[in-house]
């Protein structure tokens, strides 16, 4: 970590689950260290599920609870979800401009969210969610972007940036503690892994093994930071 002062945490995704496959034993770890953590959630994950018998409204609605339980378990503070349509998000300005008066509003120290240029991405959604993330953490430091959002608010520098699920990381956190706490979260996601959890959580520690070995973590999780400066 920076020895700057980082207390404040906001992590970005496209949809409920996004943060628990991509980095939740990093947020437990960080929730545990007295850091404070919000999520937002960009849609509500309505398109999650095969059975066409579920409304897409009974299928966001639980998502999103299920959104709030994993993130209970990790020591999150608060959930937002934001309500575009699952599977055509897209990086607008009205999106951009939503998620700059968040970051003002909140006044994240570090940001996390997906890496929008892993190659071969194929998900419209995580693209647009970390475009958007970054194209707003850029936007709220600026005085003339956005100036009807600065009336009773300053503008607000985020100083670190993680992404998540990222080909080119630079960074890694030391999850060896934490990685039980990811696995409950995921756990929490039952429209999401059902009875697949024991293998979808032997893949998570199988990777996360993975990724400590060469550092000498049992578990690890992996970023491309970006300090702001």
């Amino acid at each position: 970590m920076s020895e700057r002062t980082l207390n404040t945490v906001l992590v970005i995704g496209a949809h409920p689950d996004d943060p628990e496959f991509g980095c939740a034993a990093t947020v437990a770890k960080w929730a545990s260290q007295g850091r404070t953590i919000d999520y937002v959630l960009l849609t509500s994950g309505d398109k999650g599920s095969h059975d066409p018998s579920k409304h897409p409204g009974e299928v966001a609605a639980q998502r999103e609870e299920e959104q709030r339980a994993a993130a209970q378990e990790l020591g999150v503070r608060s959930v937002l979800f934001l309500h575009y349509p699952d599977g055509l998000l897209e990086n607008t300005i009205e999106l951009r401009r939503r998620l700059c008066e968040l970051i003002r509003t909140l006044r994240p120290d570090i940001l996390i969210t997906i890496d929008p240029w892993r190659p071969y991405q194929l998900h419209p959604d995580h693209r647009a969610a970390g475009q958007a993330a970054l194209d707003a953490a850029w936007a709220a430091r600026e005085w003339y972007i956005f100036p009807e959002q600065l009336i009773d608010r300053d503008p607000w520098a985020v100083k670190e940036i993680y992404l998540f699920w990222t080909d080119n990381p630079d960074h890694w956190e030391d999850v060896s503690e934490s990685m039980d706490r990811r696995i409950k979260a995921l756990q929490r996601h039952s429209s999401q892994v059902g009875n697949r959890i024991e293998a979808v959580a032997k893949r998570i520690r199988q990777a996360a093994e993975e990724t400590g070995r060469p550092l000498g973590y049992r578990y690890a999780e992996a970023f491309k930071r970006i300090v702001l400066h």
